[in-house]
C-alpha cells in the first residue's frame, strides 16, 4: 500500500517507488515528522521523534512544555504557544491574542486526490495517487485543520496543502497560513534557490545554511522576477548525479515565502506558503480557507533525479492543455520587428515571408487596440483599432489563414491605463488606497480582480475578440507588480484579503478562458518571466521565459528554469541582433539552437534573419523539414559540434541536468549523440565557448 497506518504505534508511512515519508503522533496528540528519505521496508520506532529524551513530552514533564514545543519536529507548527521557530499557522481569536495548538483527531486514506477549490493543483487517477487527510483540532478555538498529503508513487512526489475550517463560535482571523513544513536534523545543508531580476530571471544560487533564517519571497502580488517559489536543501558536494536533495515548489502565482531556518539545536525547519505580509483572512463560524499546494520531492541521486521527477510530474499531473504532448506551432511575434508601428499591410508582409521560411503562426503583439500608439494609453479599451487593422480583425485573420498560417494575439487583461476610456468611466476599478493618488508603473494601474464585475468585464473583452475570428493562440501578459493595496469594495477589516483574492480572481478568469476555448494555446507572461510558476502551468502549457532573448543571457535563465520545469514549458525565441536588451550580437545559428531548448519561435522581422549571418539557412532548413509526412524539429547529427560551440559549458550543464528530457522536444537522436560524445568533447566545448565569447567582442 502507498499509505499505511500502524494504529498501535500511531505512525503513518507514505511510500513512493523510491522514498518514504513518516508521521508520528505523540501521546498528547501532537503530529510530528519522523522521517523523509530513501524508501524503508518497515515502520521502525518512534525514537525518531526523540520523545524519550529531555525535555520529554508535556504529559511526562509539564514544567518544560515550552522547551518540548521548541524542539519537537512538528508537521504543522502553530504560533503563540511555545514553539519559537517559524510557525505555519497564526490565528487571532476574538480576545485579540494570537495562539493556537493543534492535536490529532482522526484521519482518512483515500484513492485519488481531491481538487482544491478555486486553486490550481496536481491531479491523478485513483491508480496514480493516494491521499491522506489528517484532521487536527484546536478545542479552544473550535478550529479544524486538515493536512492533505497526496502521494504520487511513480514520480516520487508528495503534494501538501491545508484546509482550515472554523467549527467554533468565535470570529477568527488567519494572519499566516503556510502550506508545508519539513523539520529534520541539519546535515551541513546547502540551500539552492532561484534569483534574478527583470531580463535575468531564475539564476541558480547556492549557499550553506547558516544559523537563523534564509528565505526567498515575494510580496509584489506575483511570484516575481527577483525570487522564485522554489527551494532545495542539498547535502554538501551534491552534483547532478550524487548527493541528497529535499526540494519544495509552490503551486501559486502570488505572494510567497520559501524559507530554511537553522535552529539553536542545529535542526532545520523548511517552510513554504503564502507570504504573511499583507495577508489577513477573516474566518467566520462555518467558513473554510484552502491554502495552495506545495510539491515536495526527495532524491538520493543528485539534482538530476530531482529535475526528472519535477519534469515528469508537471507534464503528467499539472499541465492540462491539449497541447501538452502536441507539436507546438512555430510562431513569429511582430513585437521586436515593429513595436507599436504596424498595420495590416506590414503584418501580412511579415506573415508571407515567415511562411516561406517554414513558420506556422503569426502573433500580433501590443498596439492593436484603442488608441494604443505607445505604452501609455488604452489598456482596458479592448476594441480593435481599425485605422491600423484595416478591414477589422476578422479580415486580417482571414488573410493570414489563407497563407496557411495560424493567428495569435496579445492581451494584458489585468491592467488599466490612466489614459483610457475605461479608467475615465470607472476610476474605482483600479487597486488603490482611497485618498492617495495611485502609483503608476509603466504608465498603468492594476485592475481590482477581487471584484466580480471587474473580472467579468475583463474576461468578456478577451472572449469577444476570440469569438470574432479563428484565433488559436493568446499571449496573456502582466507588466507591473501590485502596490497601493486597497479595494474600494472590501471592508476595512478585509483589506488584508486583497492580494489572495486577486490571485483567485486571475485563476477564475483563466479557468473560464480554457473552458470556453479548450483548443486555445495559452501562453502566460509577466513582463517576461515574473509569473513563471507552477500555478500558471495549470492553465497554460508554456510561459514566456524572459524578455531577454539574448542567446548568451538565455543560457543561465534557461538553465535555472529547466532545473525544475519541462523544456516544453519554456517560451524561447530567436530575436533580432544586436539584441534589443543587452546590445550583444550573436550568430543566428547560436540564437536558433538556444531557442530550441524551449518552445521555439521568432521575435524579429523576417528580413532581419539574413543580417550578416550565413547560419540562417541551416537553422530554418535543417530543423524544419518534412519527414514521413510529419513536420519534425530535431538537430541533425552533424550539427552537434555547432551545438557545443554555441552553447558552451552552461548548455552542457543543462544537458547533464536533464538527461531524459531533451527527448521530449528534439527526439532521441540528439540525446544519444550528445551523451555519447559528451566525455570526449567536454574540453572542446569549453574552448568553443571561450571562442564564442571572443567573437562577441
Amino acid at each position: 500500500m502507498v499509505i499505511q497506518y500502524d494504529e498501535e504505534k500511531r505512525i503513518f508511512k507514505l511510500d513512493t517507488d523510491n522514498t518514504t515519508y513518516m508521521i508520528g503522533i505523540s501521546q498528547e496528540g501532537y503530529v510530528g515528522h519522523m522521517y523523509y528519505g530513501k524508501r524503508l521496508a518497515n515502520f521502525g520506532g518512534k525514537y525518531l521523534l526523540r520523545m524519550e529524551e529531555a525535555p520529554y513530552t508535556p504529559s511526562v514533564h509539564m514544567r518544560e512544555k515550552a522547551s518540548f514545543l521548541d524542539i519537537y519536529p512538528m508537521e504543522y507548527p502553530t504560533g503563540g504557544t511555545g514553539d519559537y521557530r517559524e510557525s505555519c499557522l497564526n490565528v487571532r481569536g476574538e480576545s485579540g491574542s494570537i495562539g493556537s495548538e493543534l492535536f490529532y483527531a482522526r484521519h482518512e486514506i483515500m484513492a485519488g486526490k481531491p481538487a482544491l477549490s478555486g486553486l490550481p493543483a496536481s491531479f491523478g487517477t485513483e491508480e496514480e495517487v493516494t491521499t491522506l487527510r489528517l484532521i487536527c483540532i484546536d478545542p479552544l478555538l473550535g478550529l479544524e485543520v486538515t493536512l492533505l498529503y497526496s502521494v504520487f508513487g511513480k514520480e516520487d512526489m508528495i503534494t501538501r496543502s491545508v484546509q482550515i475550517r472554523n467549527a467554533g463560535e468565535q470570529k477568527l482571523r488567519l494572519e499566516k497560513v503556510y502550506s508545508a513544513c519539513l523539520d529534520m536534523d541539519n546535515r551541513d545543508f546547502e540551500m539552492i534557490s532561484l534569483c534574478g531580476s527583470w531580463a535575468r530571471e531564475r539564476h541558480i544560487q547556492r549557499a550553506k545554511v547558516h544559523y537563523g533564517k534564509q528565505l526567498v519571497s515575494s510580496f509584489k502580488g506575483e511570484s516575481s522576477h527577483q525570487e522564485h517559489p522554489f527551494a532545495a536543501l542539498v547535502t554538501p558536494e551534491t552534483t547532478q548525479e550524487t548527493g541528497e536533495v529535499y526540494a519544495m515548489h509552490f503551486v501559486y502565482s502570488g505572494n510567497f515565502t520559501a524559507q530554511a531556518e537553522r535552529t539553536q539545536f542545529d535542526y532545520i525547519r523548511m517552510v513554504m506558503g503564502i507570504h504573511a505580509e499583507e495577508f489577513c483572512w477573516r474566518l467566520a463560524p462555518g467558513e473554510s480557507f484552502q491554502a495552495p499546494e506545495a510539491v515536495m520531492t526527495y532524491s538520493d541521486q543528485g539534482l538530476g533525479k530531482m529535475t526528472r521527477s519535477f519534469h515528469d510530474f508537471y507534464r503528467d499531473h499539472l499541465i492540462r492543455s491539449p497541447y501538452k504532448y502536441r507539436k507546438r506551432p512555430v510562431l513569429i511575434n511582430n513585437w521586436e520587428a515593429t513595436y507599436f508601428e504596424f498595420d495590416t499591410e506590414k503584418l501580412l508582409s511579415i506573415a508571407k515571408e515567415a511562411k516561406e521560411n517554414g513558420i506556422e503562426m503569426l502573433v500580433m503583439d501590443d498596439g492593436w487596440f484603442g488608441k494604443r500608439s505607445w505604452d501609455d494609453s488604452s489598456l482596458g479599451d479592448w476594441t480593435v483599432n481599425e485605422e491600423k487593422i484595416k478591414g477589422g480583425l476578422p479580415n486580417l485573420v482571414k488573410h493570414v489563414r489563407e497563407l496557411g498560417m495560424e493567428f495569435g494575439i496579445w492581451f494584458e487583461p489585468e491592467m488599466i491605463s490612466p489614459d483610457s476610456e475605461l479608467y475615465r468611466a470607472h476610476p474605482d476599478w483600479a487597486i488603490q488606497i482611497q485618498g492617495r493618488e495611485p502609483v503608476q508603473s509603466r504608465a498603468q494601474y492594476v485592475l481590482d480582480l477581487s471584484r466580480t464585475e471587474v473580472r467579468d468585464y475583463a474576461y468578456e473583452c478577451v472572449a469577444k475578440i476570440l469569438r470574432s475570428a479563428p484565433i488559436t493562440y493568446v499571449k496573456w501578459d502582466m507588466n507591473r507588480q501590485l502596490c497601493d493595496l486597497g479595494s474600494i469594495c472590501l471592508p476595512k477589516e478585509a483589506q488584508g484579503e486583497l492580494c489572495h483574492r486577486y490571485v483567485l480572481g486571475l485563476y477564475e478568469m483563466q479557468e473560464r478562458l480554457v473552458t470556453e476555448f479548450p483548443e486555445l494555446l495559452l501562453e502566460n507572461c509577466s513582463g517576461g518571466g515574473a509569473r513563471f510558476d507552477p500555478g500558471m502551468l495549470y492553465y497554460s502549457p508554456q510561459i514566456w521565459c524572459s524578455d531577454d532573448t539574448d542567446a548568451i543571457e538565455r543560457l543561465r535563465i534557461q538553465e535555472g528554469t529547466g532545473m525544475i520545469y519541462p523544456l516544453s514549458a519554456m517560451g524561447a525565441h530567436v530575436s533580432d541582433c544586436p539584441n534589443h536588451i543587452v546590445g550583444r550580437t550573436t550568430p543566428f545559428e547560436t540564437r536558433g539552437n538556444v531557442a530550441l531548448a524551449g518552445t521555439f519561435g521568432y521575435e524579429l522581422g523576417t528580413q532581419d534573419q539574413n543580417r550578416g549571418d550565413s547560419g540562417r539557412d541551416g537553422i530554418c532548413g535543417a530543423i524544419f523539414r518534412e519527414e514521413k509526412g510529419d513536420r519534425e524539429r530535431r538537430i541533425p547529427k552533424d550539427r552537434c559540434s555547432d551545438c557545443r560551440k554555441l552553447s558552451g559549458t552552461v548548455f552542457y550543464l543543462l544537458l547533464e541536468a536533464l538527461p531524459g528530457i531533451i527527448t521530449d522536444r528534439h527526439g532521441k537522436e540528439m540525446l544519444y549523440h550528445h551523451r555519447g560524445a559528451e566525455k570526449g568533447n567536454r574540453e572542446k566545448g569549453t574552448q568553443a565557448s571561450a571562442d564564442c565569447r571572443k567573437q562577441q567582442h
